[in-house]
């Protein structure tokens, strides 16, 4: 029955053409669209190091998630797993083997132990690694790869979760500790089974990148919510864009655009740890808090300036430099002023702080406090100062304004970007005496290291870790003679030297960088005083979400119905007949504006006259230019001497004085007036 449905359906169809209905759009393959943001080359070759070698295999080791998906589909639709094996007479259990692609990230390649073939296990779903029988090694998650053994295989530790590095017996018996977070360990014996690892040590997802324009100057601030689908980056124009992964296409394009404080540079982003909110730190005296759709939800209040001791304020009174939300605590946020000085705010009361922090400094004054940050519970806060000292302040029971770590000198210039690690001992600081620190909170005299040569000519430049804390990173600005551009430096915690550097902009300089956990995405701010934008870098075969979400979704093409034909607008009341009759303010108005109807007089003529007007150089009335024409008004105070025309008055105003001289006629003494010497200069 089925078989005569089928004949009649193919009879039916034969009678259209094979183009007959609705046609499918082109899909662009996905492989094609990573190629179009794929970077000129991962790594800069010519800033590279010895340690670059390992994170170039590793971004050009792996096939993008194109490839292997598709030599994958390919490998399914001919033959299943099960089938390859019973055909071919020597079953090979390494799929990269025959196929020369790597299925999918992690996922590395499994190596045979002890050079037996026959001994390897069953491959089964999802495609697990092999299991020894004779070895009885354990293969925790997230499935490592199984080293090669030559001695005994008794004496291998268990390879647990997530790819911590092999532990040698000499390291065993001195007692060495791995400091977290699973930092490789420093012999020159455990590095050359480290190395056997290869790729899955440092995997820095650098194969592709897009860029999130919009902004016409440096981009100084950047904040990334925790579930990596907002991004806000904030800048020298004095504007905030906030950006949506899920919402937005291949153009980019930021979703809104918001101004937080008029003529001010935007210095901070935060969001509260619940995403729901966010911070916006700017360079006015008040910071703002706005929502997750960029609503404004509140301004904290501003401090009196005249007032000295700044506890007694109930605000900061000069611009801001940094702000940062609480980890845990969704309505508590820290502020750093110029004013030299740090607040701790409550969210829901706009109107006063919650605490005052004072830095201790060597001489009376007020000196900036450039930056702060919370450590990861958000139980100590630490603070830089404007003469190059660092402060940390525990929070607990009556703490106050003195610090309980104090480094005097921590650099010798501004600092530009403090960060604590999530276990609490490493403490990491930027300056912009070109130069980052690596401090050890347990010993803070001095630093454990010391990397130089890093260019920084902005105060919200920062510093920042990877997910799992092996790398941390940071930026470096351009200079006027250099040839390298804005570059982000990679270095190893543990070892404590430089691992990379990747070139992000040839003209601008690198601000601010982020690593995102979840999406295992870098973010990296890039401006100069034109133009600025946020270079994101990502590996398809390693990153999730974030930027694949939105390369991969073409801009909608204009259609016939998004035609917009501009309407003639036609006004009923355009008529006389229909006009509303102007208001008596206008009407008043237009009346002073016209002298026939406001009476206004006539203005003076000045100079000869015309229009049969006579000039004013002559008289302005027509008989007094006539009286004068003719000689009967004769002007006589040029000829007159000013002394006589006033004292031929005296006799009558000692006679009889109408005005001062009564009041004063008892105590006033006799004036007594010059005599005339006219007459002798006659003679």
């Amino acid at each position: 029955m089925e078989e005569d449905e089928e004949e009649i359906y193919q009879g039916v169809r034969a009678h259209f053409p094979a183009t007959f209905g609705k046609q499918s759009k082109p899909v662009t393959p996905l492989e094609s669209l990573h190629n179009a943001t794929r970077r000129p080359s991962a790594v800069d070759t010519d800033q590279s190091t010895p340690n670059d070698d390992a994170t170039t295999t590793t971004a050009k080791g792996f096939p993008s998630l194109s490839s292997s998906s598709k030599s994958w589909l390919d490998s399914l639709k001919n033959s299943n797993p099960s089938s390859r094996n019973r055909s071919s007479p020597n079953p090979d259990p390494n799929p990269k083997r025959n196929n020369d692609v790597v299925i999918g990230p992690p996922r590395p390649p499994l190596n045979s132990v002890n050079g037996d073939d026959d001994e390897d296990g069953m491959i089964g779903p999802p495609r697990p690694a092999a299991i020894s029988e004779e070895d009885g090694e354990m293969i925790g998650p997230p499935r490592p790869p199984l080293n090669s053994v030559d001695g005994d295989d008794d004496e291998d530790g268990m390879i647990g979760p997530p790819r911590p590095a092999a532990i040698s017996e000499e390291e065993e018996e001195d007692g060495e500790m791995i400091g977290p977070p699973r930092p490789p360990p420093g012999d020159s014996d455990v590095e050359e089974d480290s190395d056997g690892e290869g790729e899955g040590r440092f995997r820095i997802p650098l194969s592709n990148e897009i860029v999130l324009k919009g902004h016409t100057k440096v981009v100084s601030a950047l904040a990334v919510d925790h579930t990596g689908s907002r991004v806000l980056s904030g800048s020298y124009d004095y504007s905030v864009r906030m950006y949506d992964f899920q919402g937005m296409n291949a153009r980019l394009q930021s979703f809104r655009q918001l101004e937080p404080s008029e003529g001010h540079q935007v210095r901070t982003l935060s969001w509260s740890p619940s995403a729901d909110r966010f911070l916006c730190v700017t360079g006015s005296a008040q910071a703002k808090i706005y929502d997750r759709d960029g609503l404004t939800l509140g301004e904290f209040v501003k401090g009196d300036m005249y007032i000295r001791d700044l506890k007694n304020t109930k605000g900061h009174i000069t611009g801001l430099t940094c702000g940062e939300w609480h980890p845990k605590t969704k309505e508590t946020i820290l502020t750093s002023s110029e004013d030299g000085s740090l607040r701790i705010w409550d969210v829901n009361d706009f109107k006063s702080q919650k605490q005052v922090i004072k830095p201790k400094l060597a001489r009376p004054g007020r000196v900036p406090v450039t930056t702060c940050a919370w450590d990861r519970e958000g139980k100590s806060i630490a603070g830089g100062i404007g003469d190059g000292s660092i402060q940390i302040w525990n929070l607990k029971p009556g703490w106050g304004s003195r610090p309980d770590i104090h480094v005097e000198k921590g650099h010798s210039d501004d600092i530009t970007g403090l960060k604590f690690s999530s276990d609490g001992q490493i403490l990491l600081s930027r300056s912009i005496d070109e130069s980052l620190k690596v401090w050890d909170l347990r010993k803070m005299k001095d630093p454990l290291k010391v990397f130089e040569d890093l260019p920084n000519h902005y105060a919200q430049t920062n510093v920042a870790f990877s997910p799992d804390e092996q790398l941390f990173l940071t930026g470096t600005s351009v200079e006027r003679e250099s040839t390298t551009g804005g570059l982000l430096c990679f270095f190893d915690r543990a070892k404590l030297e430089l691992v990379s550097r990747v070139g992000i902009s040839p003209t601008g300089s690198v601000v601010q960088c982020t690593w995102h956990p979840k999406l295992n995405q870098i973010f990296a701010t890039i401006g100069d005083k034109h133009q600025g934008g946020t270079h994101i870098l990502y590996d398809p075969t390693l990153s999730e979400r974030g930027a694949l979400v939105c390369v991969s979704r073409a801009p909608r093409k204009k259609s016939v119905d998004d035609y917009e034909a501009k309407p003639v607008i036609h006004n009923p009341h355009a008529l006389p007949l229909f006009r509303d009759q102007p208001s008596r303010k206008r009407q008043r108005e237009k009346i002073l504006k016209d002298p026939m109807k406001s009476h206004k007089p006539e203005i003076p003529m000045t100079g000869p006259g015309h229009g049969g007007r006579v000039g004013s150089t002559k008289g302005t009335l027509l008989t007094q230019y006539l009286l004068k024409q003719g000689g009967l008004i004769k002007e006589t105070w040029m000829d007159e001497d000013p002394r006589e025309a006033i004292l031929k008055y005296a006799d009558v105003a000692a006679k009889e004085p109408k005005f001062i001289a009564p009041a004063y006629a008892q105590t006033q003494p006799e004036p007594v007036f010059a005599k005339s010497d006219s007459e002798d200069e006659e003679k």
